[in-house]
């Protein structure tokens, strides 16, 4: 019998974990034709990423860049020290051939069969046994709509009717959208998302993201995904002390500025104010004895969370009634912030 991972992390690459450009022609060609060493990493993505494979989490990527681009991408994840299970990418080659030019773009139409698929094929006894998932996009396009519309359908909360409602309004193929009915038909039902966090990439309005509830975290760097995703109880107190670190040394970051990132985050109600013991002891303990670099900054931060996390406690708004969108209604909007950038 297969091992039954005790979490899944499902992860989109461009704009999310590469600080990827798709906004003129020219930028176009050059992320085509980047080498593997040449392709750059948001800041600590690549260390959460490792980190959360390394705590024995299953890492499965899915991403909107092409199927050719496959080898490079897979390269710069062996680069990084990334391990995955799966690694889905777009084929457009075949959507071209099939005159199928709607689906360059659209996500709806790729992303969620393919999340369900992957749910719906899962052996049982990783239904049986409540495994949960996060699941990391981007703001630039539609991951926040898809990644919730994928949790409320396997959850049972999304009607047949709703569903091809959504399918109709996001012009989805209608092949694909009997396949999606025929994969939301056939999923056990049972509460799949733990957390969905978006990288604001595009610096949207942290509030756009409320009508989902608050198992979507919308975050401006990788620390303040790895303080949730800490206090979700899925790497340790290292992990987060790994991910500052990186953003000290390559990034500038002072230990007021680390501080204030779990401020901000706190203030918007998605930090429970909890394990700041064990951020401490892990600077004692992990980071003060290996004389590892950035130790001030990491002094200065834990310093100042005991404050921090109070606030925090008091603001946490996690504990909220799960909210269900309108997706029928959402589906005729969620590209809207793309569309106005052009």
């Amino acid at each position: 019998m297969s091992a039954v991972p005790p979490h899944i992390a499902r992860w989109d690459l461009d704009k999310t974990y590469l600080r990827t450009e798709f906004d003129t022609m020219k930028d176009l060609i050059r992320t085509a034709f980047e080498r593997a060493d040449e392709k750059r990493t948001n800041p600590g993505a690549s260390t959460l990423l490792r980190e959360m494979g390394a705590a024995g989490v299953a890492v499965h990527i899915l991403s909107g860049s092409p199927e050719q681009m496959r080898g490079r991408l897979e390269d710069k994840l062996r680069l990084d020290g990334i391990t995955w299970q799966s690694f889905v990418l777009k084929p457009n080659l075949k959507n071209v051939l099939r005159l199928r030019f709607r689906a360059l773009r659209d996500q709806l139409g790729y992303k969620l069969p393919a999340l369900l698929e992957s749910c719906a094929e899962a052996v049982p006894e990783i239904a049986a046994a409540g495994v949960r998932e996060t699941l990391f996009g981007d703001d630039a396009e539609a991951d926040a709509f898809v990644y919730c519309l994928y949790g409320d359908v396997v959850a049972g909360r999304v009607t047949a009717a709703e569903l091809a409602r959504v399918c109709s309004g996001g012009r989805v193929y209608e092949d694909v959208a009997e396949q999606i009915a025929e994969y939301a038909e056939a999923i056990p039902k049972r509460e799949v998302l733990e957390r969905v966090l978006i990288h604001l990439e595009g610096q949207s309005p942290p509030g756009d993201f409320d009508v989902y509830g608050r198992r979507v975290v919308p975050f401006y760097n990788y620390l303040q995904a790895a303080l949730v995703v800490f206090e979700d109880g899925r790497v340790p107190a290292e992990s987060v002390l790994r991910v500052a670190i990186e953003l000290v040394v390559q990034h500038r970051f002072d230990g007021e500025g680390l501080a204030k990132s779990y401020a901000e985050l706190a203030r918007r109600g998605h930090l429970r104010g909890v394990r700041i013991a064990e951020l401490a002891a892990a600077l004692d303990t992990w980071a003060r004895p290996r004389g590892v670099a950035a130790l001030p900054e990491l002094d200065a931060m834990v310093a100042a969370l005991p404050e921090y996390a109070k606030a925090a406690a008091g603001q946490y708004r996690g504990g909220e009634a799960p909210v269900t969108p309108d997706y029928g209604e959402l589906v005729l909007h969620h590209n809207r912030r793309r569309k106005k950038r052009r």
